[in-house]
């Protein structure tokens, strides 16, 4: 088993941080306008490379934008995400990237906060980013979504299982992982199979928090049952001492927790005290090694719901590409984690749909996503469709244990 994972230093909310080989110098986006310019020279025959794509002919960059938790309660959120991304987007630099256009991630923090976000995301777009990339969280990303979800940037695999987020289908908008309602209903039905009917939630005060709650009740009332009691958080807040009181008098056989890993630690702890002796469930984005960090020996037993291979061993091959880069790193920052493999197989599926790409356009992108009927990253399959923009549907749980590790 994984033991305890250092964590890393917050990422400067002010820095501009390439995912590309240490020397080369960034440079911004190009406009719309300098897009139609070049396209229109290719046409031309004056930059065309027979069989190349034309992403390809640019010296500049495919820079992508991040908005997501760096600092506070939820940091290890944003920075494990990141750090598996860019483990993908460094690999795929150092092959020469696309025809030698090279990704650059761009973060901002918002520290989980929507308002930030969407500040951020402003931001982003001022500077024409190409695309929106694993934003963090459900409030954040839906603060975001009403400026991307009628305009020409792809917002692609936010870390959310919200289905606010995913219906409509918007054509902008792509998601790699499971949604809440796959996790919540993998959850109750483990839950039931075993006899355990009373089943309360904490949850987060805010839209993530009532996504999960919306999946749980979804999945109780099909087999005609309904939550014992819910108790609520507020975000980026670990004042439990309300939802302890209200969910352990209601004498649950289990709770499902739907918030991020300080709050769920400190719910745990205090329950716990408080005399409860029943199972604590989590949904994955509660962060898995960061819970299984923040409690240490008490988190023995705790279940976490997950939408991504198992990445602590060489089980399939897009986890032996995950943990080799990561050897190839040489960080000791960087450890094996769920979140940063969400950030990994991300980078994985959007390398692939530009690849997939013939043109340096929003449409050709998103064609090019679109054709991803069956994506096997070794191991993992994802598809993806002109009316389908949730690439997987893919569930486990994981349990953890008394030493800092993770197990199936």
């Amino acid at each position: 088993m994984p033991p305890s994972r250092p964590t890393c230093d917050p990422l400067d909310d002010s820095s501009v941080a390439p995912a590309s080989p240490a020397g080369e110098t960034s440079t911004p986006p190009l406009a719309d306008a300098g897009r139609r310019r070049l396209l229109g020279q290719m046409a031309a025959g004056s930059l065309a490379v027979a069989g190349a794509p034309l992403f390809a002919q640019s010296s500049g960059r495919i820079v992508l934008g991040q908005s997501a938790a760096f600092t506070g309660p939820a940091a290890q959120l944003g920075i494990q995400m990141n750090q598996g991304a860019r483990l993908a987007f460094d690999a795929f630099n150092a092959e020469g990237g696309l025809g030698g256009q090279r990704i650059e991630l761009r973060t901002l923090d918002d520290g989980y906060d929507p308002a930030r976000c969407k500040t951020n995301t402003e931001k982003f777009l001022e500077q024409d980013v190409f695309a929106l990339f694993g934003y963090v969280g459900t409030p954040t990303s839906l603060a975001a979504l009403p400026l991307v979800k009628d305009g020409r940037t792809p917002f692609f695999a936010p870390f959310t299982g919200a289905m606010a987020l995913r219906e409509p289908v918007l054509r902008p908008v792509f998601h790699v992982r499971a949604s809440y309602d796959d996790e919540t209903a993998l959850i109750v039905k483990q839950l039931t199979s075993l006899g355990l009917n009373r089943v309360a939630v904490f949850r987060q005060n805010d839209s993530y928090g009532q996504a999960g709650l919306d999946g749980v009740t979804k999945a109780l009332k099909a087999k005609g049952l309904e939550p014992a009691a819910v108790g609520t958080v507020e975000r980026n807040s670990v004042d439990v001492a309300a939802a302890v009181k209200t969910l352990v008098a209601a004498k649950p056989d289990a709770i499902v927790q739907i918030s991020a890993y300080k709050s769920c630690a400190a719910f745990i702890r205090a329950a716990r005290q408080a005399g409860y002796g029943g199972t604590f469930y989590n949904v994955s984005f509660v962060g898995t090694q960061a819970l299984a960090d923040e409690l240490g020996a008490e988190a023995n037993g705790v279940v976490v719901s997950q939408v991504m291979p198992y990445p602590y061993t060489n089980s399939v091959g897009i986890v032996r590409d995950y943990l080799g880069a990561i050897q190839a790193a040489r960080d000791p920052k960087i450890q094996p984690n769920y979140s940063s493999m969400e950030g990994y197989v991300a980078a994985r599926v959007f390398i692939e749909g530009l690849k997939q790409a013939r043109s340096a356009s929003y449409d050709a992108f998103v064609n090019g996503l679109e054709s991803l009927s069956k994506l096997n990253l070794g191991g993992f399959t994802v598809a993806f469709g002109p009316r389908q923009h949730v690439a997987s549907r893919f569930v486990e749980l994981s349990m953890l244990t008394k030493d800092g590790g993770v197990r199936r």
